[in-house]
């Protein structure tokens, strides 16, 4: 019988945690790269490319790439995202400040920067759990910086890209343009 009460509180702590959990990124709490409180909500109805960065990559040119995209599709309902992160190599070492002020200077960067985040392992932030996490339609911990999720106008994940996928490429620009013009 213990064993039953045991199991009975168990599950309901895990029914109850799911359902504290974020159901959408619109629902997670975050912070820019100014250290403000914010979320996601202010986007709703556009489509996201959702970032994570770092500045001492191999993939770092990347943000030029992200740059443009983010200047050729924003009238159109685009946004870039980019969400730094040290989880790979130390390759984002910095403070925001540092991070702002070498995304704005190297890269010219205008899309919305946040503040630092994990994105993978028992520490994973909980924007990058409904990304990436169990309930995802693209499950599993991001392999490297520069990983890309887009996001639909209603705020379900489309697609998935790896950190290798340049952002210019034919699959990620035709999958931009293809949600865009999704109704």
């Amino acid at each position: 019988m213990k064993l039953l009460t045991l199991a009975s509180s168990l599950l309901f702590a895990v029914a109850l945690s799911a359902a504290d959990a974020p159901k959408s990124v619109y629902d997670v709490p975050l912070k820019d790269i100014d250290g403000k409180d914010t979320s996601l909500k202010a986007y709703q109805g556009k489509v996201l490319l959702i970032v994570n960065v770092a500045s001492k990559c191999g993939n770092t040119p990347q943000y030029k790439q992200l740059e443009a995209l983010n200047q050729e599709f924003k009238k159109e309902g685009l946004e870039v995202l980019g969400f730094p992160c040290n989880d790979f190599g130390g390759q984002e070492p910095g403070t925001n400040e540092q991070i702002k002020e070498f995304c704005s200077l190297k890269y010219k960067v205008t899309f919305p920067m946040f503040d630092k985040v994990v994105v993978k392992g028992p520490n994973k932030d909980p924007l990058y759990q409904v990304l990436s996490g169990p309930t995802s339609p693209f499950p599993g911990d991001v392999k490297w910086n520069f990983g890309k999720f887009l996001v639909g106008k209603d705020g379900k994940i489309l697609k998935r890209f790896e950190p290798k996928v340049q952002p210019d490429s034919p699959e990620v620009t035709t999958a931009i343009k293809e949600a865009l013009a999704a109704k």
